[in-house]
């Protein structure tokens, strides 16, 4: 499977000329969909394994091609006392009976190697018949394709697809509008985790990590693609000094920062050099169940970043358990700013930022949907309407990547991704 997506605007003026974009990420790569692009892989599966099969038979011939060349002075010989022996019978002694059988005892090694022979020959009948089969199917697509070279044309996609998501990136920031369906990537580890790559823009990063529970947890596996991820290889393990509470952690340029277990402490845990490079205590932040989402889990304090930078979603006693977002500097931890949303966290499923505005989803079960936005730039907020297909019915994790603009999710040991349409108004010049 591959995550590449192609990425789409649309633009169109309102009633007073302003200038209205909407930018829609699809579920996947549509190279990947195209049924050709699918028999292409099964053809090149089949001619490495051809490739294979043509080897081995390659070395097995030729083995036995040196066992037969050793063993001919040995024929000739026995086909010389046999001749001997069918003009002249008399000639063939007890002496001369017993050498001829003794060379023949010899040759029986050879009945196994003219044995695999005939098997082999079955096999390059097979073989032959396999690689006209291909040529049949090659020709099909050819002359479905026309005089266009198929991989060509897919890189010139995904070419295109680069400049499309960099032509995204300079559109900025939009209102979320829509959620696509859900994406499973993966089937791993318990109920409840979270899994993320780095949220940093600018980054070319390519890394996954999953981080399984909320409880005590000290172990984060590290994975070098997605792709390595998908098939659970290529990773090696941290652990952390200190266990981590709940499932809020996130990765922002190369550092997972996450809550310290029975605090309401914050720590900066760097991977390359595998050490903290600072701890900070989030000021009155609920901890151990307080103020926790509404599967509990100890997830009183969700860490997340966006375009805007690092943030944390949690709530204090002052402020009646309701969700306060504070914008946190990344290198300190030191408090920016900080909102009151006015929304009760235990009402709330799970809760991520998009361009400085906070979604708030009203359930973690089936029929949840993105009920409430809270929108940092004007200290406002609106209920919304926004629905999405919980697949696995339990929610333990939602965050989005800025750099990807996709949702990560842990879905009840599923680990799912969600695009997000967003809508964006650019003023012209004279407004």
């Amino acid at each position: 499977m591959h995550f590449e997506k192609p990425i789409w605007w649309y633009s169109a003026q309102d009633a007073d000329g302003k200038c209205i974009c909407t930018v829609v990420a699809p579920a996947q790569n549509m190279c990947n969909r195209d049924p050709r692009s699918r028999q292409l892989r099964q053809l090149m599966e089949k001619v490495q394994n051809i490739s294979q099969s043509m080897e081995v038979l390659d070395l097995r011939t030729y083995r036995d091609l040196q066992y037969v060349r050793n063993t001919e002075s040995l024929m000739k010989v026995v086909d010389g006392k046999l001749k001997v022996a069918s003009e002249n019978p008399r000639s063939l002694n007890p002496k001369g009976f017993q050498e001829l059988k003794d060379k023949v005892t010899q040759l029986l090694p050879l009945l196994p190697v003219l044995e695999q022979y005939k098997t082999d020959a079955k096999m390059i009948l097979r073989l032959r018949e396999e690689v006209r089969n291909l040529s049949l199917v090659l020709m099909a697509i050819q002359e479905e394709m026309g005089a266009y070279d198929y991989e060509e044309l897919r890189q010139r996609v995904l070419l295109l697809e680069t400049r499309l998501h960099s032509c995204m990136q300079k559109l900025g920031c939009g209102k979320l509008t829509g959620v696509s369906n859900p994406i499973t990537v993966r089937a791993s580890g318990s109920r409840f985790g979270s899994w993320m790559t780095d949220t940093m823009i600018p980054s070319s990063d390519n890394r996954v990590w999953s981080m399984d529970g909320y409880f005590k947890g000290r172990r984060v596996l590290e994975y070098r693609t997605m792709n390595d991820f998908m098939k659970g290889q290529n990773f090696v393990q941290h652990l952390l000094p200190h266990p981590w509470a709940g499932t809020g952690h996130v990765v922002y340029n190369g550092s997972l920062y996450y809550n310290k277990y029975q605090s309401n402490i914050i720590i900066k845990y760097h991977f390359r050099s595998r050490s903290v490079l600072v701890q900070r205590s989030l000021s009155g932040a609920g901890y151990n169940n307080t103020f926790p989402y509404s599967w509990g889990g100890s997830s009183d304090i969700d860490l997340m970043a966006d375009e805007n930078g690092l943030w944390a979603v949690y709530t204090t006693i002052p402020n009646a358990g309701n969700i306060v977002i504070s914008r946190l500097e990344p290198q300190s931890l030191e408090v920016l700013q900080t909102w009151d949303t006015g929304f009760p966290k235990r009402s709330a499923g799970e809760s991520f930022m998009i361009c400085g505005t906070l979604y708030v989803t009203n359930s973690h079960l089936a029929g949840a949907k993105i009920y409430f936005a809270y929108y940092t730039n004007t200290s406002s907020y609106e209920y919304t309407d926004i629905p999405f297909h919980n697949q696995y019915s339990h929610i333990s994790m939602m965050d989005y990547n800025p750099r990807e603009r996709v949702l990560y999710t842990w879905n009840n040991g599923h680990q799912v991704l969600y695009n997000v349409t967003l809508f964006q108004v650019i003023k012209t010049s004279g407004d």
